[in-house]
């Protein structure tokens, strides 16, 4: 179910957002030392049998990896970008859609940016800034 996100709500949920993006993360980390492994697999002398097995193991992390995104952003975020560790919570800002955005390391929601600027565009929530939601 969508809903927009206050600043609070956002901070909130944060702990259990971080957990299911650290997940994600993890899976996408597997995913890419799996086709590292199928890349080093072609290029060996390995049997068909070798290979299959780790194109196999490829297809279920790619899977896990999906999943676990799909996971995370049923919470009520967005991914931008699990390499970059960006997620949005959708707000409002007055009858503005907004972004409260949220990086990787960072401990509770403290920016936000309109709907067509990006990371680059983030301003920072004043503490008394009651026009977000």
């Amino acid at each position: 179910m969508f809903s927009y996100f206050t600043t609070s709500e956002a901070n909130l949920a944060l702990p259990d957002v971080i957990k299911k993006f650290e997940f994600a993360l993890a899976k996408k980390n597997e995913v890419s030392k799996l086709e590292q492994h199928l890349q080093v697999s072609l290029s060996t002398t390995n049997t068909f049998e070798e290979y299959v097995t780790i194109k196999q193991k490829l297809n279920s992390a790619v899977t896990q990896f999906y999943e676990a995104v799909e996971v995370l952003e049923n919470t009520g975020v967005v991914v931008k970008s699990i390499e970059q560790g960006l997620l949005d919570f959708p707000s409002k800002r007055f009858d503005e859609e907004v972004w409260l955005c949220w990086k990787y390391g960072e401990t509770e929601i403290k920016f936000w940016h309109e709907k067509d600027s990006g990371f680059m565009g983030r301003k920072p929530i004043e503490v008394s800034d009651e026009s977000l939601i």
